[in-house]
């Protein structure tokens, strides 16, 4: 099993490390990567996720109802907590704290997820659903709430702030939607739910730029950090605690709450088990909020997941 879980991990070290060398050796602008940025986040990106949505199917959709519930709340409850403590304990900005808690909360299931949940249930279609499930939960239910601080900050600091943030929402809500990452994975809900079914041609003729997506987002993580240093810090090591040790027990307890088991239980807990993802740094990064806090989180996380997701998986066995 471990061998499995370096397998799955060796991409993500191996692509980060390429950007990082072509951040530090200057084939690639690292202080500049505004163009890689929307090249994954405006098109890549969108894609995948909307190719992953529109082919699953609206029944199998409604079916994987107990998991999207148990993902989604162990993904509310962890960004709520980690945002409260970064911003009012470690005194971060609104955007910082943002950042960090997307990448800490919402687990790689891009990266990650088949690979692992393939060698522990069994590679089949619904592990396959799951993950695309999976893969949308996140994107359609988490990030819009990062989009949402991030335009809400960068409203207050050009002045365009009137009244409330209440009253602001509308508005905030509309220039998150129209992000290509948001709106794409969300057609493809919409697209599955009322049964239309996207021709073949369409779907081949973008999915080169979907297999890009997660290879590029890794290496633009890889050309970031080879801006920075490695800082570890408070907000670092709750992040990682809270990531790969709290967060399962959250969904672990929300799977017994909720009278969940077999292979849907173990599929909950696993894809939370999973290290934390590079959403948050190249969300950030499209608005030019940086956070060396989430950068390290990201590293940290993807080492430490090396010795706790066995963990998980050891102890998932008991649940039938």
């Amino acid at each position: 099993m471990t061998y499995v879980i370096l397998h799955a991990l060796a991409p993500i070290f191996v692509i980060m490390i390429l950007g990082y060398f072509a951040g530090k050796a200057k084939m690639v602008d690292n202080q500049n990567v505004s163009l890689l940025n929307v090249l994954v986040m405006d098109f890549a990106l969108p894609a995948a996720l909307f190719t992953a949505t529109v082919q699953t199917p609206w029944a199998g959709i409604i079916g994987q109802s107990p998991l999207i519930l148990v993902l989604t709340l162990a993904m509310w409850i962890t960004y709520a907590a980690i945002y409260l403590i970064c911003t009012k304990v470690f005194k971060k900005s609104a955007q910082d704290a943002a950042v960090l808690t997307l990448t800490v909360a919402l687990p790689n299931y891009a990266a990650l997820g088949l690979p692992i949940l393939g060698s522990v249930v069994g590679e089949s279609a619904g592990t396959s659903l799951s993950v695309a499930v999976s893969i949308a939960c996140g994107s359609v239910l988490m990030t819009p709430f990062c989009l949402l601080i991030l335009e809400r900050e960068k409203a207050r600091l050009s002045g365009e702030t009137r009244g409330s943030v209440l009253t602001m929402l509308p508005i905030l809500m509309w220039r998150s939607v129209k992000k290509p990452i948001v709106w794409g994975p969300l057609l493809g809900v919409i697209l599955s739910a009322v049964g239309i079914k996207m021709p073949d041609m369409v779907l081949a003729s973008i999915k080169p730029l979907g297999l890009a997506a997660t290879a590029s987002a890794l290496f633009l993580t890889g050309v970031i950090l080879s801006a920075r240093k490695l800082k570890i810090n408070g907000p670092v090591l709750v992040s990682c605690v809270a990531k790969n040790l709290i967060q399962p027990f959250i969904a672990w307890g929300l799977v017994m709450a909720f009278g969940i088991s077999g292979p849907v239980a173990v599929t909950a807990i696993l894809m939370i088990a999973l290290s934390a993802g590079f959403f948050g740094i190249v969300f950030g990064n499209r608005f030019g909020v940086q956070s060396p806090d989430a950068e390290a989180a990201l590293l940290i996380s993807s080492v430490l997941c090396i010795v706790t997701l066995p963990l998980f998986i050891s102890l998932t066995a008991s649940i039938h």
